[in-house]
């Protein structure tokens, strides 16, 4: 078990985690490393030894999904959609629906004291999601996070493992040992923390589809970061928030004391990221459901990709907006941060 230590503004990891890896060549998208391409390589050039190519490609690349009344949509083409920024139009590049792209999944536990009874069903629920959804060329990595923010599990493709490190995790209270607010007091949940550290330590690297699955009641005490910045971190690693919102307690947040509007709170850090919240209470069956649901919309997944208009890449945040029918509700990121090029590369 890994502990990440909270540093001032910035957060780290303690010992390095296992170095970033490639599954494919890829183009660099504003905002976040793209899925593989399929394109050719660039012409080959004569280089002085040393010397590096680098080859700028500014596609921005966006996972989707896409259903009506019936179910997820699996047979959309280019034609049938349409793609805005800041409500310009834009050209579509590429279109394609993603079932063999390489699938990165970080399960995030809340193991603090509001999840005391809820773990056991937890860990059995989210072992086999892993079984279900991990395939040879995916990988997965486990996060509890309570007082603290560990690193349970890293990169592995092997469910057994996964099984392993998930059945070790441990509530903690902070009870006797101090505690994310600098008293014995038991309180502190590091949420918006594990998210940070997450997606900007784990996932930013990453190449190809990016998935959060965060278990927890959605209350957070003691962070150093906020949402706004947990959110940011999120989009400019191109990562998917799932939010399964469970509790033991009449409502959300921890010993059934609410903190701000949890609830709320996750829906904003979801729907920013183009995931959703699945709110499930303390019914097993639920939870079961909620992980069916999310295996099922990363089967469905389409990737839009474009070359923005605007070619001024100056940090701001574009809005995107996916449009594929009148009767067609549209799940994906709201937007993305238009990195200048010290910042992409």
């Amino acid at each position: 078990m890994r502990s990440f230590p909270l540093a001032c503004l910035g957060l780290s990891l303690v010992a390095a985690a296992a170095a970033p890896r490639t599954f494919a060549q890829e183009a660099p998208s504003p905002g976040g490393p793209p899925p593989a391409s399929k394109a050719a390589p660039p012409a080959e050039r004569d280089l002085e030894t040393g010397q590096t190519l680098r080859v700028r490609v500014n596609l921005v690349n966006t996972y989707f999904s896409a259903q009506d009344k019936g179910g997820f949509l699996t047979g959309l083409k280019k034609e049938d959609c349409e793609i805005t920024e800041n409500k310009e139009p834009q050209v579509i590049k590429n279109f394609t629906q993603e079932k063999k792209l390489p699938l990165t999944i970080g399960i995030l536990l809340d193991t603090s004291g509001s999840q005391q009874n809820v773990l056991p069903m937890e860990q059995e629920s989210g072992a086999q999601f892993l079984k279900t959804v991990l395939t040879p060329k995916d990988e997965a990595f486990l996060i509890s996070f309570d007082i603290n923010v560990d690193l349970l599990a890293d990169y592995t493709s092997n469910p057994s493992e996964l099984r392993r490190a998930m059945n070790k995790a441990q509530i903690n209270t902070g009870a006797g040992t101090g505690s994310a607010t600098g008293n014995a007091t038991p309180k502190g949940t590091l949420l918006y923390d594990a998210v940070y550290l997450a997606t900007h330590e784990k996932l930013h690297d990453e190449a190809g589809r990016k998935v959060i699955v965060m278990l927890t009641d959605g209350g957070d005490q003691g962070s150093q970061v906020k949402l706004k910045e947990a959110i940011e971190s999120a989009q400019k690693a191109n990562a998917i928030i799932y939010v399964i919102l469970i509790s033991d307690y009449g409502g959300f947040g921890m010993g059934g004391y609410t903190f701000g509007n949890p609830a709320g709170d996750m829906d904003k850090l979801a729907r920013e990221t183009g995931g959703r919240v699945l709110n499930i209470g303390h019914n097993a069956k639920k939870l079961d459901d909620a992980f069916a649901q999310i295996s099922d919309e990363l089967r469905t997944q389409y990737l839009i990709s474009y070359t923005p208009k605007n070619q001024t890449f100056d940090g701001t945040f574009r809005n995107i907006a996916i449009s594929c029918g009148k009767d067609v509700k549209i799940q994906a990121r709201k937007g993305y941060y238009a990195m200048s090029d010290s910042n992409t590369e």
